[in-house]
């Protein structure tokens, strides 16, 4: 999708530039409706001299002098209201000059705005703001830099809808260039959170540039849905406890883990090469995903080899977290599993989907 700039995370821009920013957009489109409406008031301006000449001039009552002066500047070929004079005549040819180049150039600049800054604009504002309504169990990703333009591109490869916060105009426009859902506002606002759909979001990822943004955009959110699922990027440790007790599940340091990951590749570079090939999403013959038991699933109460999920999904179950919150690695095949578990398998994709589905509420 959009490329991160130099700054890690998201990376909020200073005050001052954002503001001379918005004072740039601003005048911008001041100056696209400006002309339109001077334009506007040079036609109405050559209306009002065509009619009060007319009265005048030929006497006639006010509206036969109007729709006189508007058939005559449009062009539209249509004869006279009454008989002119040759003082009225004369007046006919001042309204024609003045009012026919007016008329085009008012018709024209109002069509450019129609077409290139409003209506396009707005249908755009319109259509964006539908799929918003539309979205469910989608993520909400707060920040668009380096490590959340890489968020994206997972959820976008994996087809997991999601809408970005983002308070960089530029970034926003590159989520939306890209085909992406994004807003340019402020994460921690509980407006914004509700109006993209807090209440039916599956997950709210805060990868903001900086820490203090992050916890109170991972508190907002946890005010907002208590039971929502809440990732947090933290920089240091002192960010990792606050976003802990401000709500997050989960919070993760890119910088540590991508220390751990450089330690792993140096010491075990197979292990890591056969991580990264089940994770990666572009991979479609290897995959390791987490499978949820639901309430209704006929696997709930079942043990490992009773479900017989190696023979019949060609799945290896890797670890059972339990609803406690508890891990159980490689467990044995006498395991049983229990609705809201979550199962770590490993296989092709094909028997994941089987086995998602039979652990929704599918029959074993």
């Amino acid at each position: 999708m959009g490329t991160g700039t130099a700054n890690s995370g998201s990376g909020s821009p200073p005050a001052s530039g954002s503001a001379l920013q918005n004072a740039t957009l601003r005048g911008d489109w001041a100056g696209r409706v400006r002309g339109p409406w001077l334009a506007v008031a040079l036609f109405t301006a050559v209306c009002a001299y065509g009619t009060l000449g007319y009265v005048l001039v030929e006497g006639w009552h006010p509206w036969d002098a109007f729709y006189m002066t508007v058939t005559t500047i449009t062009t539209v070929g249509y004869k006279e209201v009454h008989p002119l004079s040759r003082a009225g005549e004369v007046f006919t040819v001042t309204v024609l000059l003045a009012g026919v180049g007016t008329a085009f150039y008012t018709f024209t600049l109002l069509a450019a705005v129609v077409v290139d800054g409003g209506l396009h604009a707005r249908l755009a504002r319109r259509r964006r703001q539908r799929m918003l309504d539309d979205l469910t169990d989608h993520f909400i990703v707060c920040g668009y830099g380096r490590i959340g333009a890489i968020i994206v591109e997972e959820l976008r490869r994996q087809q997991v809808p999601y809408v970005v916060i983002e308070r960089d105009h530029t970034r926003v426009l590159a989520v939306i260039e890209a085909g992406g859902l994004a807003v340019e506002a402020d994460a921690s606002s509980e407006e914004v959170l509700t109006r993209l759909g807090i209440a039916r979001a599956r997950g709210f990822i805060a990868a903001v540039g900086t820490d203090a943004e992050n916890v109170y955009a991972v508190l907002t959110a946890r005010v907002l849905r208590p039971d929502l699922y809440i990732i947090g990027r933290a920089e240091t440790e002192d960010a990792e406890r606050k976003l802990m007790r401000a709500g997050a599940n989960r919070v993760v340091s890119p910088y540590r883990i991508g220390a751990r990951e450089l330690a792993q590749t140096a010491l075990r570079p197979a292990v890591v090469d056969f991580f990264q090939l089940a994770t990666r999403s572009g991979n479609l013959e290897l995959a390791i995903e987490q499978v949820a038991i639901g309430d209704g699933s006929p696997l709930g109460g079942r043990s490992i080899i009773d479900v017989n999920v190696r023979q019949r999904y060609g799945l290896i179950v890797v670890g059972i977290q339990r609803t406690s919150g508890k891990m159980e690695f490689n467990p044995p095949g006498d395991a049983v599993m229990h609705a809201g578990d979550q199962l770590v398998v490993l296989g092709r994709v094909d028997g994941l989907r089987d086995l998602e589905a039979a652990a929704a509420q599918g029959a074993a």
